[in-house]
């Protein structure tokens, strides 16, 4: 697996300032697969001079040539495709399937909304006798996470040099590899020197000085919640905007007229899907008690088919984590009906698709995000009673809801307090705003409102 040994920044592959070193591991067989440099405060401060050098010109670059520009980095992309999902499987341990057709079509789909709002959307208009123009805000530093690696970069870059930003990258250390790959292509789209740089590194050393980086105008992070608290205080001290994509609990509601057996299976594959990965997974089934048995049992089975399905999880402190909350919900008198906390395989990071009953509101895995392949399945009475416990934990990030109308399961999801919601099924749009409600986060991504973010309003009067 191929791995550069320094950093991109202002146009080209610089030397890291210290010589500490990050080890990537296949968390599939516990392999390192790549070496890449542990970034310092000294490399992020280079890194943001060169994009606040290269500010004033990309600014003023015509939105037309940004989008050609964007044009070309979604080509670049698109002829990596392969490279991409086999970066991803070997670094982040997903299935090659799915890192085809998610971790890299996804991403290249988002890059081509951008190309074209570059091009057609209304940066200035007229209000009365004021003109309104939409400017970019100036240097945004992105923090990335490992569980959507190149999707969740190409959320942030991609509408931040639409928008007329440039942009320093900090990725997260399980999997920078594919990181690597991105700036490979934007430098070959012919996208300015320093309007995008990449710093490799760890969170509390690269990200802490990125986000503390007093040249820095806004910072977007996707991970934690509480690291989202830390970054927040950093950027509140200094008055500078942030754009907070964080966790999530979402509930899957499922109403008494709905198709249960397609809620079910539909339910527990978001779940499993990516390992249990996914910040948006739908990891609380609400099903009403008359139907409450009939659903565990569906739930089972279907859980069961994921076995040989799923990958590893992306790391092994990430497995720890995850089967410390399944050793938690056994204790608290939550009801395994698949998986449990016992290893699958004799190498990887692989955890066994979970699923409890019996399970109530107040216990840990109703409430807490946990980030692997575990699913808990509630029982409510009405509808008041499935909303209440819908919206009873501190996230509010998606959702869904199944009804046999469809008008039935839109008025129950306008009553929930989460940022977006799939109705009977319905498919992920890379054009629709995505981001939470509560302590999911602060900020939209994708489409029109995740440009938004990217830009700051001047109005003048004659």
């Amino acid at each position: 697996m191929k791995a550069h040994d320094g950093m991109y920044i202002d146009g080209g592959w610089r030397p890291a300032a210290g010589r500490d070193v990050i080890e990537v591991v296949n968390p599939a067989d516990e392999q390192v697969i790549g070496r890449v440099p542990a970034g310092t405060a000294a490399d992020v401060d280079t890194a943001v001079r060169a994009a606040r050098s290269a500010f004033p010109g990309w600014a003023a670059t015509p939105p037309a040539e940004r989008a050609a520009r964007l044009s070309a980095l979604r080509d670049a992309l698109a002829a990596r495709k392969d490279e991409i999902a086999e970066t991803v499987t070997a670094e982040l341990g997903s299935p090659p399937k799915f890192s085809q057709s998610v971790h890299a079509g996804a991403p290249i789909a988002v890059a081509g909304t951008y190309a074209e709002l570059a091009a057609t959307y209304a940066f200035e208009e007229k209000v009365g006798n004021s003109t309104v123009y939409l400017e970019p805000i100036g240097v945004v530093g992105a923090i990335t996470p490992w569980n959507y690696p190149l999707h969740q970069i190409v959320a942030k870059v991609a509408p931040a040099l639409a928008a007329g930003c440039t942009v320093v990258l900090k990725p997260a250390e399980d999997t920078p590899l594919v990181a690597q790959l991105f700036a490979e292509a934007v430098h070959e789209a012919g996208i300015p020197a320093g309007v995008f740089n990449l710093v490799t590194g760890l969170g509390p050393v690269a990200g802490q000085a990125l986000a503390e980086h007093p040249d820095v105008d806004l910072v977007s992070f996707t991970g934690s919640t509480a690291v989202g608290r830390q970054i927040g205080a950093v950027a509140g001290a200094a008055i500078k905007k942030v754009a907070l994509e964080l966790g999530g609990k979402s509930a899957n509601v499922i109403l008494p007229s709905a198709d249960l057996a397609a809620a079910v299976n539909v339910g527990v594959a978001n779940v499993m899907s990516n390992s249990g990965q996914t910040c948006s997974a739908w990891t609380r089934m609400l099903v009403h008690a008359d139907r409450y048995d009939e659903a565990v049992e569906l739930a089972a089975t279907a859980a069961a088919k994921y076995g040989e399905r799923i990958g590893p999880v992306v790391s092994e402190k990430q497995r720890a984590r995850v089967l410390g909350y399944i050793e938690k919900g056994v204790a608290e008198g939550a009801r395994l009906v698949a998986g449990g906390s016992e290893p699958p395989r004799e190498q990887g990071y692989f955890i066994s698709p979970t699923v409890f009953a019996d399970v109530t509101p107040e216990m840990t895995v109703a409430q807490e995000e946990i980030f692997g392949p575990v699913l808990s399945i509630l029982r409510y009475e009405d509808e008041e009673d499935a909303l209440r416990i819908a919206n009873g934990t501190v996230y509010g990030l998606a959702g869904a809801v199944w009804a046999g109308e469809e008008a039935e399961a839109v008025a129950f999801a306008r009553r929930m307090d989460t940022g977006q919601v799939d109705i009977n099924g319905g498919r992920f749009n890379v054009r629709a705003p995505f981001g939470g409600y509560k302590q999911s986060g602060v900020g939209r991504e994708l489409g029109t409102h995740g440009l938004a973010e990217y830009l700051q309003t001047k109005s003048l009067q004659f």
